[in-house]
């Protein structure tokens, strides 16, 4: 299982990823990832965490907002492929990328649409409505100096009902060429499932994590 030497490839027959009609959901052969799954995670079509980076580079604000912004609108295009919409004129909550631990060391970036913009409220906001999508794009930068787009990790909020566990969430992570992984009760679920537990723990906040104080934007 974790020595697939051949790319899977589903497509999705019902909405996979906020609104979709249909998208192309590929399982990535291990040798082909852009990130290296550790080990520890186990099977890689059902993991218990994010794919990771091993020896991340250790950046500055300025050094990271630098990179990130040469990637960008590559990061974004990936979206548009999955999605057929851009989120980069949506409402960014963290004035410079921040590695995050809990997403694969990769340098991340915190987006919500206007259905969701009381995520800028933080823990003080409160559950968010049907309809709000938050977007964490992502970079990869190791030490010995490589860059390049990380995946996009995905939650939009469904109608109560869709599943009590993940407080409604439905999780989705699109790959940097724009290949959809996984998502919460649609095709590749089992590969997104760690998501629920890991945010389960955030169940007082709404299921949702926030940027470092330091941080933050201030509305």
């Amino acid at each position: 299982m974790a020595n697939r030497a051949v790319t899977r490839h589903l497509v999705l027959a019902a909405a996979a990823v906020v609104g979709v009609a249909a998208v192309r959901f590929v399982v990535p052969a291990v040798a082909e990832a852009p990130l290296v799954l550790a080990q520890i995670s186990g099977d890689p079509e059902k993991p218990r965490r994010h794919f990771r980076v091993r020896q991340p580079a250790r950046l500055g604000a300025t050094e990271a907002g630098l990179i990130y912004r040469r990637l960008s609108a590559a990061i974004e295009a990936a979206y548009r492929r999955a999605v057929g919409g851009g989120y980069r004129d949506w409402r960014r909550f963290n004035t410079a990328p921040y590695l995050s631990s809990t997403h694969g060391q990769l340098y991340v970036n915190n987006y919500a649409n206007q259905a969701g913009a009381a995520y800028g409220r933080y823990e003080r906001g409160g559950p968010l409505p049907e309809g709000a999508v938050l977007i964490k794009d992502s970079v990869r930068a190791t030490a010995d100096g490589e860059t390049a787009p990380g995946p996009i990790f995905v939650m939009e909020k469904m109608a109560v009902g869709f599943n009590y566990v993940s407080g409604d969430w439905r999780y989705s992570v699109i790959g940097p060429e724009g290949e959809v992984w996984g998502t919460t009760n649609g095709a590749g679920a089992e590969r997104v499932e760690f998501c629920i537990g890991c945010h389960l723990a955030r169940e007082a906040t709404d299921h949702l994590y926030f940027p470092p104080p330091a941080l933050r934007v201030k509305f």
